[in-house]
């Protein structure tokens, strides 16, 4: 065994165990429906709404089972701070619509058919393409994210999760022969 070999397989054995644990870590979060860090207690379930709207749970799994609303908590806190204020002015104004419409004390109180209504009326908007990537982003992204909870997305789409992705046999691999 050489020197290269021997550290290799170490790191490799060593990287495993740390993959390992940061899975078990980030399912745990997931199944215990971590606590949100940015978003409010008042705005979650309006955002929550909408985002079913967008993904809704028409006979399978959408936006509010994938739990994109902990993946739009998450990239309001990380990756996209910049964006906040975009949503809480997009939201605020959204609850000025929803006022609006009758019977209606909130966006997640809205049946479905003013919700919709209410979202063709701003599909134009700023706020409604981020909020639209956003609950995409969440359904389909990794579950490590905060969204795609019990790969709902995955699954609706045909992907399996493996932990070994073996490319399928091409070209490339006839001239290694």
């Amino acid at each position: 065994m050489t020197r290269r070999s021997l550290l290799l397989s170490t790191l490799s054995a060593a990287t495993l165990a740390d993959v390992a644990t940061a899975q078990q870590h980030a399912h745990a979060a997931t199944a215990a429906k971590a606590l949100l860090r940015y978003l409010t207690p008042t705005d979650t379930p309006e955002i929550e709404a909408l985002a079913a709207q967008i993904i809704p749970s028409d006979g399978t799994p959408g936006a509010k089972e994938a739990g994109c609303i902990h993946f739009i908590d998450r990239a309001l806190k990380t990756f996209d701070q910049e964006k906040r204020t975009l949503y809480r002015d997009g939201l605020a104004a959204q609850k000025k619509r929803a006022e609006l419409l009758p019977s209606s004390i909130s966006i997640a109180r809205l049946d479905p058919a003013h919700a919709i209504a209410l979202l063709k009326s701003i599909e134009q908007t700023e706020f409604f393409a981020l909020l639209r990537t956003h609950t995409i982003m969440g359904f389909l992204a990794a579950p490590e994210w905060g969204g795609n909870q019990g790969m709902v997305g995955w699954a609706h789409i045909g992907l399996e999760h493996k932990m070994d992705f073996q490319p399928p046999f091409g070209f490339y691999d006839e001239k290694s022969k």
